[in-house]
């Protein structure tokens, strides 16, 4: 690191005026580093969802053995086996009643 230093020291001292550039190349120079900055964000943000897809899959998982694990005790106690509530009925019209959603 040391020796880059000098280098550059030695470079400024030789290199009297900054490099020019055409106004081509500051809109290209521009265009880039605008590309960058979106390039970022759009990492930032991929890195963000795939954290909440990775949390999303563990939570999935996790229930889908829980399940498992419930439906062999209910299965080895001899209890009722567990079923899906039909989509319309009285017990629907009670909750309505109790406002329970």
């Amino acid at each position: 690191m040391h020796r880059a230093e000098e280098i550059l020291a030695e470079w400024d001292a030789k290199v009297a005026r900054p490099v020019l550039r055409t106004p081509g190349e500051v809109q290209r120079d521009e265009t880039i580093a605008d590309l960058r900055k979106r390039l970022r964000e759009a990492t930032t943000r991929a890195t963000q969802l795939q954290g909440k897809l990775d949390a999303l899959a563990t939570v999935t998982a996790n229930l889908y053995y829980e399940n498992l694990e419930l439906k062999k005790k209910t299965s080895v106690q001899g209890q009722c086996r567990i079923a899906a509530l039909p989509a319309s009925g009285p017990w629907l019209e009670q909750l309505c009643r109790w406002d329970i959603h």
